[in-house]
């Protein structure tokens, strides 16, 4: 399997030379609460002209709300609302691509996504797509994007996903659940405020910072682990446990969690995540299970595979009171376990990293659908 498809395979030796994998790192970061204020001062000087427009990808939760008075508009930018109750796919990117081509005769001077982890990834794909012929769908899979992305700006109001760090933006699309992982993927800049997470609800609060919790368990039991990964993944691990079971301050919890997320996200930079992502991708694809609430659902079930994480997760849902819902896979047909079972096991660098390299002898199709009919 070759370095594109293989994240093991970090390493290569040619010619008696060692080679490492480049990979890229958001080059520009503000942190603090109430940073967002600066954001029309730090694109000021990337505006490349007066017909050259800048397009907010926007979470609709703020439509209507103060909060959309504060972004910086100038001359023609534009704010598009999404919704995010359903994870972004690849024909939604190309649609809102097609609309800016079409309603703009300069190309943007860039993309900033406003929102959760479909916000983020959303303005990713579509700043890659902009500068790229073709299709979303086309470039899902690893280093498949040979242009660079245009100009792209994160601003995360919800933390866990680690989205706003990643070289991914994980989609939906025709036939498969899987990522755009390029070098032009990473953001340019990104604005950390704290504050924006104040009006996110408790339990998407919980199962978005499980995401986080569970790329570090994956990651830190992983066979991929490495001292960077191991760096990063063992602070994001900190970070969690202490707003998770600990009793700190509503303010210190907004922080602590959005640098657990920041570090969660560099983990897996050099190292990948494992079975809960793998299910849930397949709980995605099928029934549109957001992606916080699925890894939840599947992990909860995987204490043979990682009993320390999952005894951890557990103490955490007991705390905060949290219920998770039941009989989710209970009226599926054959055809639907084939299609999620297809789905999870065609992320094989996910299996190797939790498994090995035999991990094929491990989790067969019927182990994997015993395994979804517990949820």
């Amino acid at each position: 399997m070759n370095i594109e498809s293989n994240l093991k395979k970090q390493i290569i030796t040619s010619l008696d030379k060692t080679t490492y994998r480049n990979f890229p790192m958001v080059p520009k970061v503000v942190f603090g609460p109430g940073c967002f204020s600066q954001l029309g001062d730090i694109l000021l000087p990337m505006r490349k002209n007066s017909e050259a427009p800048f397009i907010f990808l926007v979470d609709d939760f703020f439509e209507n709300r103060e909060f959309v008075s504060r972004i910086p508009l100038m001359l023609n930018d534009e704010i598009i609302f999404i919704s995010a109750e359903e994870e972004p796919k690849t024909e939604q990117v190309d649609a809102l691509v097609t609309q800016i081509r079409e309603k703009y005769d300069e190309m943007p001077s860039g993309v900033i996504g406003i929102g959760g982890g479909t916000l983020l990834d959303l303005a990713k794909a579509v700043a890659i797509l902009l500068n790229n012929k073709g299709s979303a769908k086309d470039y899902q899979g690893w280093d498949l994007v040979h242009r660079p992305s245009i100009y792209h700006v994160g601003v995360p109001t919800i933390s866990g996903t680690g989205a706003e760090v990643s070289r991914t933006t994980v989609l939906l699309g025709p036939d498969k659940k899987l990522g755009i992982n390029s070098d032009y993927t990473t953001y340019d800049q990104v604005l950390l405020d704290p504050d924006l997470a104040k009006t996110v609800p408790k339990e998407q609060w919980f199962y978005t910072g499980m995401d986080c919790f569970i790329h570090c368990v994956e990651s830190l039991t992983g066979t991929y682990l490495n001292a960077f990964s191991q760096s990063y993944g063992e602070k994001a691990m900190e970070l969690c446990k202490e707003v998770f079971l600990d009793d700190i301050s509503d303010s210190d919890s907004r922080e602590k969690l959005m640098m657990a997320s920041w570090h969660g996200g560099m983990s897996i930079a050099y190292s990948q995540v494992g079975i809960a992502h793998a299910m849930s991708y397949g709980l995605s694809y099928l029934l549109g299970v957001k992606h916080g609430l699925g890894n939840c659902l599947v992990f909860r079930h995987l204490g043979e595979f990682y009993p320390e994480g999952v005894a951890i997760f557990d103490q955490m849902m007991q705390k905060h009171g949290i219920q998770l819902p039941q009989g989710i896979c209970a009226d599926l047909s054959q055809d639907d376990f084939d299609m999620m079972i297809n789905v999870s096991l065609g992320l094989e660098p996910l299996w190797e990293n939790a498994l090995g390299e035999n991990w094929k002898e491990i989790i067969t199709p019927a182990r994997l659908q015993t395994m979804y009919q517990k949820i």
